[in-house]
């Protein structure tokens, strides 16, 4: 027993039947399947699957903000609401009120982009974003620099969002932004159809 135990400590390899049993590695999945895994589909499956959320960033990531199902639903009607209630303040906070649902349009759409690639994400999450910096620099100024447009363009921005995934997704046969891979001589995006393209696991 002791001279096995100096062997061990000395890099060598005990006898099978010695040796605690080795816990077996876990691997991540290169694509997420909706409902498998805690994986799944946001805005009732018009976003592309998840990507595998293998990390305590991603997985905190998919608690912060709601993305499908009733809190959802709660989380745009919020954003609806403060676009409906601006109009009705003083102009400094009109104008700020617009800044905050915009921004919060545009945290959600970042999210949904990071975690699964969905194409109008990319338009909406920036131009949101650059209407909130927009929004929140006129309040301060306590004047709209465009004119009292902000809701408008709010609307564009989504408009224009829209157009760019019909276009993407009549392109590229999916509505996940990434890079495509061949697969059995076939041209599929890596992420929203890896699941279903046989992509090899690990």
């Amino acid at each position: 027993m002791i001279e096995e135990k100096v062997a061990s400590a000395h890099g060598q390899r005990l006898p099978a039947a010695d040796r605690e049993p080795e816990s077996p590695a876990i691997e991540a999945d290169a694509a997420c399947a909706p409902g498998q895994g805690g994986c799944h589909s946001a805005l009732w499956g018009w976003s592309p699957p998840d990507l595998p959320a293998d990390t305590p960033l991603r997985r905190r990531a998919d608690r912060l903000l709601p993305r499908t199902g009733w809190p959802a639903v709660v989380y745009f009607a919020a954003i609806v609401g403060l676009l409906s209630l601006a109009p009705h303040l003083p102009e400094r906070a009109n104008l700020a009120v617009d800044g905050l649902a915009a921004l919060a349009a545009a945290a959600w759409c970042v999210l949904n982009f990071w975690r699964c690639r969905h194409a109008h994400c990319v338009v909406t999450s920036t131009g949101w974003l650059a209407l909130s910096v927009l929004a929140f620099t006129e309040a301060g100024l306590g004047r709209s620099l465009i004119g009292g447009d902000e809701q408008l363009v709010f609307l564009a921005v989504l408009a224009v969002a829209v157009g760019f995934e019909v276009v993407w997704r009549y392109a590229r046969g999916t509505n996940a932004v990434t890079r495509s891979i061949t697969v059995d001589g076939t041209t599929a995006g890596a992420a929203g159809t890896a699941a279903s393209s046989g992509w090899p696991k690990r």
